[in-house]
């Protein structure tokens, strides 16, 4: 089952990451492992409901990929928290892409490295630890992620041309 909905994520996510990496020259994987690690592999409320992979919250200017709309849920002890509705998967991965490129521009730079991409962005004021996150473990996380989404995409290259 756990592999069916990674491949399952990979069949519903990839295009837009491959999109989203040429369109701000970043990692295809690293924005796939961020949104596999960030939605459960595609299976929180947020991607299935509201197409919002990354969690990214409800603030801000609206702008190309996310058009203004936005969704309050309820947070751990019934507090409420705003976050960004997308129109498409694609629009989620786009918009995502566009934050790190210009808000966390030094983690872009190491993209294509996933060791030091993981550090940069579990270390910077992407992650909250008011949230309760833990910077080590997002790291180590998104490594493992990309490392495994690395596998599953020569697996399924494999078996594509198998065919």
């Amino acid at each position: 089952m756990k592999m069916n909905k990674q491949i399952q994520f990979l069949k519903t996510c990839r295009a837009a990451a491959e999109k989203a990496g040429q369109a701000f020259r970043m990692n295809p994987v690293m924005i796939l492992a961020q949104a596999a690690l960030e939605s459960g592999w595609g299976t929180s409320h947020l991607a299935v409901n509201h197409c919002n992979y990354f969690g990214i919250m409800g603030y801000g200017a609206s702008n190309a990929y996310w058009h203004g709309d936005r969704v309050e849920l309820a947070g751990v002890g019934g507090r409420k928290h705003v976050f960004r509705h997308y129109g498409s998967v694609g629009f989620s991965f786009l918009d995502f892409a566009r934050l790190i490129y210009t808000g966390y521009h030094r983690a872009w730079s190491f993209s294509r490295n996933p060791e030091a991409y993981a550090k940069e962005i579990a270390y910077s004021p992407y992650i909250s630890e008011e949230n309760g996150d833990n910077r080590e473990l997002y790291r180590r996380s998104l490594v493992a992620i990309a490392e495994k989404i690395d596998g599953l995409m020569d697996m399924l290259a494999e078996v594509t041309v198998d065919k």
